[in-house]
């Protein structure tokens, strides 16, 4: 079983407090094991452009069970995976994007930030991924 709607908003309404704490405006993904969006929202004056780049953030760490940093530090030139942005129609690999696992350590989705910093599109995404840990 794969990320429940309620666990989904929950980690968006989390995530989306830890944004308004820190004053920044952010894009928030959650998607299920599937990696298909299951929660989005678009907080007032968040960038448009950021809209792709959480649910991509999201999907990413989905597809690779790994934050999407980590991904990231890999796919540097010279790196095993360079170059793996181009793959599965356009990933990101900078910080942002985290897997969220189940009470057993099984991964059920994985939620996306992005509007600031990478750091505090990081700090966003944990706030709602520790909302919801242990499912």
């Amino acid at each position: 079983m794969g990320i429940t709607l309620e666990q989904a908003q929950t980690a968006i309404q989390a995530a989306h407090q830890k944004a308004l704490d820190m004053g920044v405006k952010m894009n928030i993904a959650v998607v299920d094991a599937g990696a298909n969006l299951t929660a989005f929202v678009r907080m007032d004056d968040a960038w448009l452009g950021s809209v792709d780049i959480a649910i991509r953030k999201a999907k990413t760490a989905r597809f690779f069970d790994m934050p999407t940093g980590d991904l990231g530090k890999a796919s540097q030139p010279g790196g095993s995976l360079y170059n793996i942005e181009h793959s599965n129609g356009g990933l990101i690999t900078f910080p942002g994007g985290l897997p969220i696992k189940d009470s057993t350590g099984r991964i059920v989705g994985a939620i996306g930030v992005s509007g600031s910093t990478v750091e505090d599109d990081y700090a966003v995404a944990q706030a709602g991924v520790e909302a919801i840990s242990g499912l």
